[in-house]
Formats: C-alpha cells, sequence, structure tokens
C-alpha cells in the first residue's frame, strides 16, 4: 500500500472519529484537539515509506516533530483537552447565529472534512520529496530549515505574550480591576494583530520549500495545503475580529493601526482609545 494511501485512510478515519465525537459530546473542537498531531502522523508516515533513509523527510519529520510539540504545549495549557471549557469560544456563537440543521452541515463538511483534508494537505509537500527520491541536503535545504526555526520561535513568543496578558487580565478581574487594555497591543501584537496566525502560515509556505530543493521544480500541486490555510487564516481572522469588534469598541483603532498579520510598524499618530 502507497505511502499517500495510507495517509488518506488515516485522514479519513481521524474525520470519522472527530465528527462522531462531535455528535456524541455536542462539543466541536476535536480537530483542533488532533491538529498539532495528526500532521507528525502524516510526515512520518512519508518517511517511514523511505525507509529513514532520506536525510531530507527526515529533516522534515524532525521540524514538524518540534512544530507540534510547541503547539500542542499550548493548546494544553489554554485547556484545549478539557471537555466543555476546551471548545473554541467561536463555536458557540457561531452556533447562536445558524439554525441546527445548519450548524450540523457546517460541522460535517467544513469543522470535520474540511479541516481534516487540510491538515493533510498542509504536510504533502512531504510527499512530493518522497516521490522525488531520495538526494542528499543541500545548503537550501539548511536555510529552509533554519527559516522555518525562526517562524517557529516567532510563533512561540507570540503565544507566550498572549498567554501573559490573559493570565494578567484574569488576575484583574478577579481583583475587581478593569484591565486596560482590554486585548493585548504590546510586544509582536503591536506590529501585527495576529503575530501567531502570520508565523503559523508561514512554517507551511516555507515547508513547501523542501518540494522544490528534492525535484529543482518551483512549482507543484502540494503547494494547495499552503494556500488554502492561508485562505482558512483570512476567513477565521474575519470573524475572530468581528467579535472582538462587538466586545470592545476600542478595537476598531486598533485595526485602523496595525497591520492584520504580517508585522509591520504601526500607523503613528494613532492612538487607541480605552475605555
Amino acid at each position: 500500500m502507497g505511502a499517500l494511501i495510507v495517509c488518506l485512510l488515516v485522514c479519513a478515519a481521524i474525520t470519522a472519529a472527530t465528527w462522531v465525537l462531535s455528535l456524541i459530546t455536542n462539543e466541536h473542537s476535536w480537530v483542533d484537539r488532533i491538529w498539532s498531531i495528526a500532521p507528525i502522523a502524516y510526515v512520518g508516515i512519508f518517511a517511514g515509506y523511505a525507509g529513514l533513509a532520506d536525510p531530507r523527510l527526515n529533516l522534515m519529520t524532525v521540524l514538524v516533530f518540534l512544530w507540534g510539540v510547541r503547539l500542542t504545549f499550548n493548546f494544553a495549557r489554554k485547556g484545549g483537552y478539557r471537555m466543555r471549557s476546551g471548545e473554541d469560544y467561536r463555536w458557540a456563537i457561531l452556533r447562536g447565529r445558524m439554525k441546527r440543521w445548519q450548524f450540523e452541515v457546517f460541522n460535517l463538511l467544513f469543522i470535520s472534512i474540511y479541516q481534516n483534508l487540510l491538515i493533510l494537505a498542509i504536510c504533502l509537500p512531504a510527499f512530493t520529496v518522497y516521490e522525488a527520491g531520495r538526494s542528499p541536503i543541500g545548503i537550501a535545504d539548511v536555510v529552509i530549515a533554519l527559516v522555518f526555526l525562526a517562524f517557529l520561535a516567532g510563533e512561540t513568543i507570540a503565544d507566550q505574550q498572549q498567554w501573559e496578558f490573559h493570565r494578567w487580565k484574569a488576575r484583574e478581574i478577579a481583583s475587581g480591576r478593569t484591565p486596560s487594555p482590554r486585548f493585548l497591543q504590546k510586544g509582536l501584537f503591536r506590529y501585527s494583530r495576529h503575530p501567531n496566525f502570520f508565523f503559523e502560515q508561514a512554517q507551511w509556505w516555507i515547508f513547501y520549500g523542501f518540494a522544490i530543493t528534492a525535484t529543482g521544480v518551483w512549482l507543484h500541486w502540494t503547494l494547495g495545503g499552503a494556500v488554502l490555510l492561508t485562505v482558512l487564516f483570512i476567513g477565521s481572522t474575519a470573524f475572530t475580529e468581528s467579535i472582538s469588534r462587538s466586545r470592545y469598541p476600542e478595537y476598531a483603532d486598533y485595526q485602523a493601526a496595525t497591520s492584520a498579520m504580517v508585522p509591520w510598524f504601526p500607523e503613528r499618530g494613532r492612538a487607541i482609545t480605552q475605555p
């Protein structure tokens, strides 16, 4: 059985499991719980089918493993693996905007099927490398790996800053004080409203670079995973920010002054009006 077929079968099993669990528990973040784990398995399958003898695939597996460990840790400390309280808060809001049958269709087609296929798709540059056959690692591979690690460090810093801010905010509220500011605007968040989103996407775009170094060809169909991931983040960001604006009127000032995703210098002369 080919490596890609095995990955498709694993993806189908995970998709079915996450969908059935969402029906049984009426909790819709099961895909989130495997998001950082499944890619390690998919890339590992390609490396395993190459007999762990392809240095480029082995390097890709190590990088995805590091990515997965970091993301799993961050998700776990926020309570993502807890039942009920670990559900993405946006699903509850979306359920309130949809009829029951509409949300169940959305759950099946988007949350379960589309997102699981996307998780597999972002890993498919490893399939291109697998098909290209074994070849030595070159300088370009080393550069790609270092850039991947730099993006990984950037996302780690952004998530840590967000974690510390929300812990501070929770302490302020517990003490009976009104937090000010009410959302994070410092550190990397001074240059991007969603630096963690940027670095997450950037890692998978640079991951595709291994398909180029393995084949010498710039464009492969396996680039589609990174493209679709960016499309997902664009939609997710728009939805998330609509919620933020409804909660914090001053968020509109932050939007006007700060880049949405790609880190850039904030617009001068614009102050965030706090409540």
